[in-house]
């Protein structure tokens, strides 16, 4: 019987979204809550799966866990990007990927507000205060005349800009490809990065994470920002050097910083950004809604229909389908 494995369900939530009964009769479904960390352990559970279903970044599909799945034939992702998937290594093995709409840019850009006004009116900490019994312990800038630093103008800090001059926030942003004329479509001044990190009161990352990405922000870039700035990061935690991040934080070089993604996820349990007073965190839930996820299974299920009767939608890796290593439906 052929098998599809859901990975990482850490909600719960697959068998509510997913309607699996309109898979093809005889398609047994699997869904692992726990994160599997171990390659060998996760091997194991995979080796009679036709298919997976990866919710984006969770567990690394990486060509050393490819090739000891023999059996595997369709990775089917959530969006149409996944860096934790090796997509060459599938191409290579005949390993069919298929993927979803996305709402993260809807959706990301409402948390990034959350994260920024939690963070800035100290919302957590005020509502642990209450329940403790104390009143009134901390005191926060207002957003108006506020500059918002954007690493990165696409449709998310396009959005994130527009919602900033509703505020009333004078609005920066810089990335290695923005141009002066794409900043001033948006209403939005042009400066270099180091212009970026000095000015402005708010930055927050909104940019892909790739070899030109990694690590942009590191102690450098944290050194130039006010004592009273705030970084905020929800995009991928690689883009920030989390140990300089930390250093910066402890000895309070910047007011505080709000995170939704980290270099480790799940966040280790002995992880000093869990218990730092001046952060807000949150476990990669940018991306996380229910029409997010009412998206994703949908079109999960439509790409496994599709694969089964020959006509595979939303292909990643399209080159495979002329390649002779494909490997056939179960």
């Amino acid at each position: 019987m052929p098998r599809l494995t859901v990975l990482d369900d850490y909600q719960r939530v697959a068998n509510r979204f997913g309607d699996w009964k309109a898979l093809p009769r005889g398609v047994d479904v699997e869904v692992l809550t726990e994160h599997l960390t171990d390659e060998d352990a996760l091997a194991a559970r995979l080796q009679d799966s036709f298919a997976v279903m990866c919710i984006r970044e969770r567990t690394p599909l990486q060509r050393s866990l490819l090739e000891r799945l023999p059996r595997l034939s369709l990775i089917c992702n959530t969006g149409m990007v996944n860096a934790a998937i090796d997509v060459q290594a599938a191409t290579d093995l005949g390993i069919l990927m298929c993927g979803t709409d996305s709402y993260h840019s809807r959706s990301t850009p409402e948390l990034t507000w959350g994260l920024i006004i939690a963070l800035t009116r100290h919302i957590a900490v005020e509502d642990q205060a209450v329940r403790q019994g104390r009143w009134q312990t901390a005191i926060g800038p207002e957003l108006q005349g506020l500059t918002l630093g954007l690493l990165g103008l696409g449709r998310i800090g396009t959005q994130m800009a527009t919602v900033a001059h509703v505020f009333g926030m004078k609005v920066i942003a810089w990335s290695q490809n923005l141009t002066p004329q794409r900043c001033a479509e948006a209403g939005v001044g042009y400066v270099d990065k180091d212009g970026l990190m000095a000015q402005a009161d708010i930055v927050s990352i909104h940019l892909r994470l790739s070899d030109r990405t990694r690590g942009l922000v590191a102690a450098r870039e944290l050194a130039l920002m006010k004592p009273t700035a705030y970084l905020v990061n929800t995009s991928r935690g690689p883009i920030v050097d989390e140990g300089a991040l930390v250093d910066a934080l402890r000895r309070k070089a910047i007011a505080g910083a709000a995170l939704d993604t980290f270099d480790t996820e799940p966040l280790p349990l002995d992880h000093p950004l869990r218990a730092m007073p001046n952060t807000v965190v949150t476990p990669h839930i940018g991306y996380v809604s229910i029409p997010g996820y009412e998206s994703y299974y949908r079109d999960t299920v439509e790409n496994i229909n599709a694969y089964f009767a020959g006509k595979p939608l939303r292909v990643i890796n399209p080159e495979v389908l002329e390649s002779p290593a494909l490997r056939p439906r179960p």
